[in-house]
């Protein structure tokens, strides 16, 4: 249960997720939400062969190459969502438009630019002649009625929820957003905006992760600053409905770390009680009573978000059944690094750019765990194995890509 490898208590906090549950939304209410079930096409995109350019829709043997002079009759038009449907004899064409549908008997578009007009018939000038492309868009050629258009497990951007609209859906199953309550505790904490004392400091660590439970796809709620009293902290946990309660400070073993036994009182029973990180050694798992899981995060800020990239978020992700992937690449150091400890590091570091084909990343000279700047400037975490040996500048490293918008 104390000193956990990162490996074990990820696959703990895996164990103890959610068991997804579905609900369909409204398309226009599913930014970023997770997919529940496949989609699938319900019918060919495009539903007909259509005109890629401006133009005229001719039958080919209209067209011959050789001939001195290629004269057409205009029959008719074809716009977007107004079809041409009647028949095109060999020597005539209908004028089209981009996106409409080639009239049934057409199999070649002369575009615009290779023709002259004049009193109902098109002067096909020799550029026009051989057409290639033909320029038209198949019937079915983005996709086509039956296909697998979106495995369940995506999450979802706008490009997708473009495509779930051209298969004509307005609603789409998603799983159901974990909820996820947020306490921060410590006598030293007041509110921005508050007037500290001397010997205090202004809360932050909240902001950053009520954000990520957003953008990770959670229902985040504030249950604000609790001093550090056990039964300050009991009673404003006691009545807690959520998924997944996180604490923030006052995981460690001092006397004013009082998270773990107001806890107790509520039944914790802890997966794992501290993992063999750096930072964020003071981080634990478990579960309420009343089924409510518990993720107990150390006060100072990088081990904060050090540890909820780590676990929070795939806490999160596993609840909305997401699948697991390995979140790390590969980059090359710019910098020497120092031997790790005991304990699996993480370096906050910022990503550059590319050598030879390798990416770069350069780590901070401080790495102190109570610094939000240098989290603020990163754009990564360097991953260092327990008692890895020094790294030259040049060595290629694991790197842990932050969520940065």
């Amino acid at each position: 249960m104390k000193n956990v490898s990162v490996e074990a208590a990820l696959a703990a906090v895996r164990q103890g997720a959610l068991s997804p549950v579905a609900e369909r939304v409204l398309l226009a209410r599913a930014m970023g939400r997770v997919l529940a079930e496949a989609v699938l096409a319900s019918r060919d995109q495009p539903p007909f062969n259509a005109s890629a350019m401006d133009g005229y829709a001719v039958r080919l043997e209209s067209l011959h190459p050789k001939a001195k002079q290629i004269t057409l009759n205009v029959v008719g038009e074809s716009s977007a969502g107004r079809a041409y449907a009647g028949k095109v004899a060999a020597g005539e064409a209908v004028r089209i438009f981009t996106g409409a549908p080639v009239p049934a008997d057409c199999d070649a578009i002369v575009i615009q630019e290779n023709v002259v007009r004049q009193d109902g018939v098109i002067d096909v000038t020799p550029d026009g002649r051989v057409p290639m492309p033909t320029h038209i868009r198949k019937a079915g050629q983005d996709f086509k009625a039956g296909d697998t258009l979106l495995e369940p497990g995506v999450r979802l951007d706008p490009w997708r929820l473009s495509l779930i609209a051209a298969a004509g859906q307005d609603t789409v199953p998603v799983w159901r957003r974990p909820e996820i309550a947020v306490l921060c505790t410590g006598d030293e904490l007041v509110l921005p905006g508050q007037t500290p004392k001397l010997d205090q400091i202004y809360e932050s660590a909240s902001h950053a992760l009520m954000a990520l439970i957003k953008q990770w796809g959670g229902k985040a709620r504030y249950l604000g600053v609790q001093a550090d009293d056990a039964k300050g902290i009991y009673k404003a946990l006691k009545n807690v409905k959520a998924d997944l309660i996180v604490t923030v400070g006052g995981a460690s073993v001092g006397d004013y770390d009082l998270v773990c036994p107001a806890l107790e009182k509520l039944g914790l029973v802890l997966d794992f009680a501290s993992v063999a990180v750096r930072p964020g050694k003071p981080t634990s798992f478990g579960r309420l009573t009343n089924g409510t899981r518990v993720l107990s995060l150390p006060g100072n800020p990088a081990s904060a978000f050090v540890t909820a990239q780590l676990f929070l978020k795939t806490w999160i992700e596993a609840s909305l059944g997401m699948p697991e992937t390995s979140p790390f690449i590969t980059a090359v150091t710019q910098a020497p690094l120092s031997a790790a400890g005991p304990r699996e590091s993480y370096l906050r570091a910022k990503m550059g750019g590319s050598l030879q084909g390798q990416l770069q990343v350069t780590a901070f000279d401080d790495q102190d765990s109570s610094l939000v700047s240098v989290f603020a400037r990163a754009d990564a975490l360097i991953r260092l194995p327990a008692n890895a040996l020094p790294q030259n500048a040049g060595s290629r490293v694991e790197v842990l890509p932050l969520d940065r918008l």
